[in-house]
Parts: C-alpha cells; sequence; structure tokens
C-alpha cells in the first residue's frame, strides 16, 4: 500500500492513482514488488529536526528515505520537505510539479537498490528519475498536469 500524509503543509494535490501505479511500474523496472510505501510531506523544520535525531545531520534536505526493503519487496517511509522542494526549482528554473514528482520517484528508486553518493551513481540515479518522469508524463498525457485540478 503506497499512503501519503501532510504533517504542518498541506498536502500536495496528487493524481493519487496514477502516481500509485507510477511507482508500481517503475519498481517493476528494477523487479521489485511494491509493499508498504509511507509519504510524509512536511515543512523544513521537521525535516531538520529528523535529519538531527536519525541521522546526525544538521542540514535541511528534499528527502529522507527509512528503507524497510526485504528481498524484493520494497518498502520505507519516505519524508519529503515541500518548503526544500519549492526553493530547489526556483532556484533551478523548473515547475514545483514537477520537481516534487522527482523527488518522490528520487524516493523509490533508493528502495530498488539505486544510490547517489558518487558522481557516477548521481548520474545514473538522475537518469533513471528522467526515465521515471517520462513514464509519468506518458501514462497522464503531454501537457496535461501533474496535480489534480
Amino acid at each position: 500500500m503506497i499512503a501519503f500524509y501532510a504533517d504542518d503543509v498541506d498536502l500536495p494535490r496528487l493524481r493519487k492513482r496514477t502516481v500509485r501505479r507510477w511507482i508500481e511500474d517503475v519498481a517493476e523496472r528494477y523487479q521489485k514488488e511494491v509493499g508498504d510505501i509511507c509519504y510524509q510531506f512536511c515543512n523544513d523544520d521537521h525535516i531538520l529536526q529528523t535529519n538531527q535525531d536519525f541521522l546526525n545531520h544538521d542540514y535541511y534536505t528534499d528527502i529522507i528515505t527509512f528503507d524497510e526493503s526485504q528481498d524484493n519487496v520494497i518498502a520505507g517511509d519516505i519524508l519529503i520537505s515541500v518548503d526544500t522542494v519549492r526553493s530547489n526549482a526556483e532556484q533551478y528554473d523548473l515547475e514545483y510539479e514537477e520537481e516534487l514528482h522527482r523527488v518522490i520517484i528520487h524516493g523509490v528508486l533508493h528502495l530498488c537498490g539505486l544510490k547517489d553518493k558518487t558522481e557516477e551513481d548521481e548520474a545514473l540515479m538522475h537518469q533513471a528519475e528522467d526515465e521515471a518522469l517520462a513514464m509519468l508524463h506518458e501514462q497522464i498525457g503531454e501537457g496535461e498536469p501533474l496535480f489534480d485540478e
């Protein structure tokens, strides 16, 4: 089951059914099945506190993925700061909705085993994100909005 929650922010107007199917399709490309994945959307203060409490990191980030996968079933908790996603979108001159979906699938790709600590791994991750986003646009229809109206 893929669930979406919000803490101290408005829940993004995702096309939830489409996003769930998209996540399952992406996981399938990596020969993985989807178990329980919980997305929690939050603000920068919340993600900073989580980073400090659980990872001993004292900085903001757009996403933290807690991997609970076993064998080929991916599962985990994914925390996303909509504040950081929004500021990253502005910084890189991207649409917020596109950047949010990139971050959503970034967490899934981590659960599928992709890393991003080295330059080579980061390049592979970025390519996988681009391919996944292309799949999403194909499912929704090119030019159609990513969020529910």
